[in-house]
Order: structure tokens, then C-alpha cells, then sequence
């Protein structure tokens, strides 16, 4: 079955957000990757080697929240519109590569669909109609 996800992005506040859920929500971090933790972070701004990432707190067996940071070197800006992603997680390559390809045509390719130093098979995309995806096989399957 295919799990879809909330994912939202944040202009700094991202772990400070997500703190704040995690008390309302109560449970732990199953992840919390700051940008230092990524490949050629030594290339980042300091003040944005302690962004997040990524961030995700499960609410229940079906639901995680997740998030990120916006990292303006990179050419990040958070806009109206690109702060929240449904984030889906397939069951299996193929399936990742059929919804990733049916949901983005006609849209705006952000990340192709590959392999990712965490170890995932990721991508993300808009929408021919203005929605952001993210397509995730790997972690949250």
C-alpha cells in the first residue's frame, strides 16, 4: 500500500517547528539530518550548515510529519505554495518510477528520480497543476 506523507519546508525554523510538534504530538525523531550532514556541506554558508535537512516525527502507524529547511545558497526561496509537499512512499522501485512519471508529466521536474546518498530512491517535482511531490522509496515504505 502506498503511504503518502505531509512534508513541509521552513525558512530556518524547521527544527524549532518540529520541536514544538513533537511536544504537542509527544513521540521521537526517526530522523533529524542537519545540512552539515550532507555532501559538500564544507561549501555552505556556516550560518546554514546547522539548517535542517530533514526532519520527520510519526504521529501514528500511517502518518509521519516531515520537513526541511530552505537553504538560500542553493537558491532555495520559500514561496507561497512550495512550503508543504505530499510525500509518497511506494512499495517498490518500479512503482516509484510509474507514480513519478505519470504525476510529473506536464510539470516541473525539481530532483530527478534516483538514488540518493541516504541511502533512498528519491525525486520531487510540481505538478502540472502547481502541487509539489516528493517521491520516496526506500526509508518510509
Amino acid at each position: 500500500m502506498i503511504k503518502m506523507h505531509p512534508y513541509l519546508n521552513f525558512n530556518g525554523q524547521a527544527e524549532e517547528a518540529f520541536n514544538f510538534y513533537k511536544s504537542v504530538f509527544g513521540g521521537e525523531f526517526i530522523t533529524l539530518m542537519k545540512m552539515s550532514d550532507a555532501p559538500g556541506a564544507e561549501q555552505l554558508p556556516e550560518a546554514e550548515k546547522n539548517l535542517v535537512m530533514h526532519v520527520a516525527l510519526p504521529i501514528n502507524e500511517n502518518l509521519i510529519l516531515m520537513a526541511s529547511d530552505c537553504v538560500p545558497s542553493a537558491g532555495h526561496v520559500l514561496n507561497k505554495g512550495n512550503n508543504m509537499y505530499v510525500s509518497i512512499s511506494p512499495e517498490s522501485r518500479e512503482e516509484a518510477e510509474r507514480l513519478f512519471n505519470g504525476l510529473s508529466a506536464g510539470g516541473e521536474i525539481e530532483m530527478p528520480l534516483e538514488d540518493q546518498f541516504w541511502g533512498d530512491y528519491f525525486g520531487s517535482f510540481k505538478d502540472k497543476y502547481g502541487i509539489c511531490w516528493m517521491v520516496n522509496f526506500g526509508t518510509y515504505k
